[in-house]
Parts: C-alpha cells; structure tokens; sequence
C-alpha cells in the first residue's frame, strides 16, 4: 500500500510516517518545510525518514495547485491520503493570518482537488484540531457537540477544513475522516509548543510564561497515541453508504484534563529543577480546558491511549537532553 503523507517533516507527519513504514506500507511525503519553526529540526526529521527503504519525499507546498497536479501524476498508485501540512498555533494566527488561510483552507481544497483523481483512493484521513470546540463549555468535547464558536482564526480555518470536505464526500463519494486531535507532545515535537518551551527556558533558568496565572487544563496527549489512532483510522475507511457521505469526524486525545500546574510539577522533577514561572493572563484566542471525548473513537477503531504524562514527558527530556545535548 502507498500511502501520501503531506507534512511529512512535521511533528505529526514524521511520526506516522515511520509507523507506516514500520508496518510495511510505502510513503510519499511532501512538506514545503517552511521557517514556522526550527528548519533544522525538520531536516532532522526528514533524513531520519530518508534512511528508511519505502520513502520517497518531494519538497513542495500543498496550496501550490500546478505542483500537487504533478505529484498525483507521478504516484499514481497512492491509495490513501493522510493530510497532516497545515499551519499549526492558535497565538500565530494573530501575527499572520493569511498564513492560516494559504496552508489550512486554500491548501486543503488543493490538496482534495488533486487526490479526487486518484483512482484507487480509498481513503483520506485530515487532521483537525480540538480548537474548534472554541467557547463550547460543557465538558468533555464530544464530536456531537456543535462547534459554532471558534475563538480564534487557526479554529476557523481547521473548521473549514471539516466543511469542504463533508463537501467533497458528499459531491465526490470520496471516504473522509477528520481527526480532532488534543495538545500532542512528545520526541520530536514542535518547539513553539508548552513542553519544548518549558523544558527550554527551566533548563536555562528563564522564567517560563503561564496564562490564566496557571488555572489551565489540557488533555495532554503523547505521539504514540496520537499515530496509533492515525492508523487504526486510516484502515478502516467509512462505509459509503445510499443517501449518507461517507465523511465522518473523531476526537483523538487522551481522554483526561490535566492541569497545567501538574504538568509543570513532572517537568521540575525529570529535569531536576525548579522553574521561575511567570504568570500571565489568559491570552486572547485560548481557552482554559480542554478534554476528549473519545466514545466514538473508542467504538470504531477500539482506540485507547495508554500513556499518561507521568511515562511521556520523562520520554521528551531524555529525547530533548540526548538531541539538543543538554
């Protein structure tokens, strides 16, 4: 099986595509590996990948129209899609908007156009985000709750993503499945994310920034089950069905809200020292908790994570202490 992975130099992206290649499958990856953060990290990542038989990667942006054309002429065997590029962060959004709407709608759209005319599709998994419960207040989110509240442009844009491709399920037939996915960390992650800022600055002994002078919650949920529910996902298309498309949307979290103080606490007792936290108010497009419901997930494709922060981040310092050699 030939599987297309977009955002293959991306945390998420890297990640699942080992897997994939762990299992036997061939991977296209494509990534335009832009300057968001870290270059060489993704570099890193990518020639991880490209020491892997099976991997083929080629540099390119998903909204460019004329390049995703050539890809799908090219690897015309692709079977099934995971659509992992976008541009990531809820604060960056404030500083450059367009970016959210280039990567994350016209680069979906672009991205749904050009594999449509893949023959043997069967299947394409995307990721979305648990910023489209925005002001949802009831607790945990359930993928049956509305979501009609986003409280900043990177949820706008992620929810877009879920319309046009109900959109495209129901004109094309083609099998869709959006993965709602909740705060991953974990080796390999994103440096503008909470985990690499604070193992960062504690390890430096800078103060470490906390909104909403600490009263936050997350559902913190580590790579490993972030990727099993990836595949477990993308091998069980959805059913098309008379009168239904076959487009369907799950959450993939670790279906507990810890609190930000907890998480702050297991980083202080890996790394072996305290941290000068700064607390800060709430900043504008957050919110304070975050929680999976994972019922359906759990249902389908008998989902369950099985690694709570106390095993994770452990993980995440000896990976940041061996790769950035401190």
């Amino acid at each position: 099986m030939t599987v297309l992975i977009t955002g293959a130099a991306g945390f998420i992206g890297f990640h699942t595509s080992l897997a994939l290649l762990d299992r036997g499958d061939d991977v296209v990856g494509i990534d335009n590996v832009n300057d968001y953060y870290d270059v060489p990290l993704k570099e890193a990542r990518l020639k991880a990948l490209s020491e892997r038989d099976g991997f083929i990667f080629e540099r390119l942006d998903i909204a460019d129209r004329e390049a995703m054309a050539g890809l799908i002429a090219r690897h015309g065997g692709i079977t099934r899609v995971v659509q992992l590029a976008a541009q990531a962060g809820v604060r960056y959004s404030l500083i450059d908007p367009y970016a959210y709407t280039r990567a994350n709608v016209e680069g979906q759209l672009v991205v749904l156009e050009a594999c449509r005319k893949l023959e043997k599709l069967d299947h394409f998994v995307f990721a979305s985000s648990s910023s489209v419960y925005g002001g949802n207040t009831k607790l945990p989110f359930s993928v049956n709750d509305p979501v009609n509240t986003p409280l900043s442009l990177y949820a706008a844009t992620k929810r877009s993503m879920e319309l046009m491709s109900h959109s495209y399920a129901h004109v094309y037939r083609m099998p869709l499945t959006g993965l709602r996915f909740f705060t991953v960390y974990g080796p390999w992650g994103r440096p503008d994310m909470a985990a690499f800022i604070f193992i960062r600055k504690i390890l430096a002994g800078q103060p470490i920034p906390v909104f909403n002078n600490g009263d936050m919650r997350r559902d913190f949920t580590y790579i490993d089950d972030i990727v099993s529910g990836v595949l477990a996902c993308l091998d069980k298309p959805p059913t098309v069905t008379e009168g239904e498309p076959p487009c369907r949307l799950y959450n993939i979290g670790n279906n507990t809200s810890e609190p930000l103080m907890r998480f702050i606490s297991i980083l202080e007792d890996t790394l072996g020292k305290k941290a000068e936290i700064d607390f800060q108010p709430m900043q504008t497009g957050d919110v304070p908790e975050t929680y999976a419901d994972i019922t359906e997930t759990e249902r389908d494709f008998g989902f369950k994570p099985i690694t709570s922060i106390d095993e994770g981040l452990p993980r995440l310092v000896e990976w940041y202490r061996d790769f950035y050699r401190v």
